[in-house]
């Protein structure tokens, strides 16, 4: 089968399953004593600390990640194919690098050789991979021990995870709605306390959005920051990292990862807060014509406010682009991976119906490109000068404050694959209304949960910097997380 591309298309004893942070229960104080921290603040840097210590085994933790997936997956519904039986012998072989034997879930839009890679799609349901793609390479070569594939939508096309194929992937704050797109089954996964971080990528969004939704710390990196699949079709939009439950999570895999060609200065291991006062660009309102929620409002102000009080200046700034224009030609963009993906099941599948093949969502997005076939050159035009426009904003200012979604969490079937095509687009244009500019500009960006709503949904703040200045985004990240730490709150699901 022609490789395909995001663009075309316990065994351990109940003491250890008691002291590992994400078991769900309160581990004896005793227990806790001998590793030093409380359990719910034990990240894959701890993780891989304690293995390389001796004081606990690779095999440990992937045996105690498993049980947690089996209790909590049947309510999440966000593995797409288990690895168990792989991950037990590969954590059996001790293996080392920045994250040795740490337990993890890759998405399932990256290839990990030998594995089924379906792109959550029925048109895909039976490809294996026969390598390792270039991102997941240095994942394998870092040490990770791999439970599974995390679910995605079909191709990453969307802002929910609700494919055809293997179902709803549910929030674990709350089982009624989503956790977002495309990232969701890992976001899902590292928000139930399954692993530590996961496996995520981001061409319009689907790093933060999931992030966002799900109570996580979600960096999309900049364009050439992270060894990645190369391309020079069109518009390089989409970028792979991780969502994480720590800060330092993310940045260690960043530092792990650097690409030496990718065009940047390295920006190395950032390992806690800067001094450095940042000037922010506070930019609550959607400039697509999308409405921002009261409770989202609520949770942006009170982030501007954080950083006020942390002494950063923060002033009220608008976007000055059109963002109704922006979307219209991020949209062709995007249409066209659609149209690929159609005309690649048409090849794996010949004779049969193409409707049996890809989701009413994704044949919708190919017609809409078909219909506006003749335009696809100028919209690749715009978007690539619109990388300056972008960069040429930050004269006055060092970072952009944003809103992540325009709403909390969706209920699910609100973006399901199977509405009414022209309500679906509008609702993920609306709720996605802030992340794409960024992976047009190459540019980093990061959802922080420092905010809750009154119900108890977290509330992502998105902050986004020019392109390069991922080690300032962290350092601030690091701040917020200190300041208002959000790794002892715990879904509902755990209780």
């Amino acid at each position: 089968m022609t490789r395909i591309t995001r663009r075309t298309m316990l065994r351990g004893s109940a003491s250890l399953a008691a002291l590992l942070p994400f078991a769900g229960a309160c581990a004896p104080a005793q227990v806790l004593s001998a590793v030093g921290l409380p359990s719910e603040t034990l990240d894959g840097v701890r993780m891989a600390e304690l293995i390389s210590s001796g004081e606990f085994t690779s095999l440990d933790f992937t045996d105690a990640a498993i049980a947690r997936a089996e209790k909590y997956n049947p309510k999440i519904n966000a593995i797409a194919t288990p690895m168990f039986d792989e991950a037990r012998a590969r954590a059996a072989t001790s293996p080392t690098g920045a994250f040795g034997g740490v337990p993890t879930f890759l998405m399932d839009l990256s290839q990990w050789k030998g594995a089924p890679t379906i792109f959550g799609s029925r048109a895909f349901k039976d490809f294996v991979s026969e390598r390792d793609s270039d991102f997941v390479a240095q994942w394998r070569k870092n040490g990770v021990v791999a439970l599974g594939k995390s679910t995605t939508p079909e191709a990453g096309l969307i802002s929910s995870t609700e494919p055809l194929l293997t179902g709803a992937t549910r929030n674990p704050w709350d089982l009624n709605r989503i956790p977002g797109g495309s990232s969701g089954g890992s976001a899902a996964l590292v928000a139930a306390r399954v692993v530590p971080f996961a496996q995520a990528s981001d061409g319009g969004g689907s790093i933060r959005i999931p992030a966002a939704c799900c109570g996580l710390f979600g960096l999309k990196p900049s364009r050439g920051a992270l060894i990645q699949e190369h391309t020079d079709e069109g518009v390089d939009l989409s970028i792979k990292h991780a969502v994480t439950l720590t800060v330092r999570d993310s940045a260690a895999l960043f530092a792990a990862g650097e690409d030496a060609d990718g065009g940047l200065a390295p920006t190395g291991m950032v390992t806690g807060p800067s001094t450095r006062r940042l000037r922010i660009a506070f930019a609550p309102d959607p400039n697509n014509g999308a409405a921002l929620d009261a409770e989202t409002r609520a949770g942006l102000e009170r982030t501007a406010d954080l950083c006020r009080a942390l002494g950063h200046e923060v002033n009220d700034w608008t976007m000055p682009f059109d963002g109704v224009e922006f979307t219209d030609q991020f949209l062709l963009l995007w249409s066209a991976g659609a149209a690929g993906l159609v005309d690649q099941a048409r090849t794996a599948h010949p004779g049969a119906d193409v409707a049996t093949l890809v989701e009413p969502w994704t044949l919708g997005l190919a017609q809409e490109f078909i219909s506006r076939r003749e335009r696809f050159p100028g919209a690749v035009s715009y978007l690539k000068a619109f990388e300056r426009t972008y960069h040429d904003m930050f004269d006055g200012f060092d970072v952009i404050l944003t809103p992540t979604v325009s709403t909390l969490p969706p209920e699910i079937g609100e973006q399901a694959p199977t509405r009414e095509y022209d309500a679906l687009r509008e609702s993920v244009v609306d709720f996605a209304a802030f992340t794409a500019p960024m992976n047009v500009a190459g540019a980093p960006s990061m959802s922080v949960p420092v905010q809750w709503s009154e119900g108890g949904l977290p509330i992502g703040s998105m902050f986004s910097a020019r392109r390069g200045d991922d080690g300032m985004l962290l350092a601030l990240a690091y701040e917020l997380e200190a300041t208002k730490p959000w790794i002892g709150r715990k879904p509902p699901l755990l209780a």
